[in-house]
């Protein structure tokens, strides 16, 4: 054998190893990576188990949270005249999956401190809203082109998300003070039409 190609192989050897030494480590933490994000988007979640609703007319999104499976929804507020109120765009109720799936509207309490909305004209086709619990997430209700429908956007964690639900996660505390873990926004992220959850903190 020619010496230098002999005194070759455990050279290329070494780098291979070193090469692969290297990889494995790269690998490795990636992984770790992933399996801390999984397991922490996999903490506290809620023991109910939530029904989705269906056949809703003019629903844009909806509201699950614990401590029971009834489910706000909110939707489109069309006049008589099929326009839509631009003094107040969405409206919001319950369906009360717990008693029997019973239709029922928020009372005054729930309206005006946590699951009313608050609306304001940014011009002839989108509204600007605010939940008036919790001002810091605002969203944006908008006809689109591609349906000509109304759909409500928001951003969480700098994506873009058409809502199809809410879900917060709350743990003990009370109806004025409760212990809010965090909440998900479920749709489809705007710039790759995928179906997308984001889970914020809400501070």
């Amino acid at each position: 054998m020619h010496p230098t190609l002999h005194t070759n192989i455990p050279f290329m050897n070494k780098l291979s190893f070193k090469y692969f030494t290297k990889s494995l480590i790269v690998i490795t933490i990636l992984v770790n990576i992933v399996s801390e994000n999984l397991l922490a988007q996999s903490k506290n979640l809620s023991p109910l188990n939530f029904p989705t609703p269906k056949n809703i007319d003019n629903m844009l999104f909806y509201i699950q949270r614990d401590p029971n499976i009834n489910t706000a929804i909110y939707a489109i507020n069309y006049q008589e005249n099929g326009k839509i109120d631009k003094e107040n765009p969405i409206k919001g109720y319950w369906i009360r999956y717990a008693e029997k799936g019973e239709k029922k509207d928020f009372n005054y309490i729930q309206r005006k401190f946590a699951y009313g909305i608050e609306s304001k004209i940014l011009n002839n086709e989108e509204f600007e809203l605010q939940f008036v619990s919790y001002k810091k997430l605002p969203l944006t209700l908008k006809k689109i082109d591609s349906d000509q429908k109304y759909h409500v956007f928001v951003s969480v964690n700098q994506k873009r998300i058409q809502v199809e639900k809410i879900f917060v996660r709350i743990e003990g505390g009370s109806f004025w003070l409760p212990n809010v873990k965090y909440a998900e926004v479920t749709g489809i992220e705007a710039s790759s039409n995928k179906a997308i959850t984001e889970r914020i903190l809400l501070k």
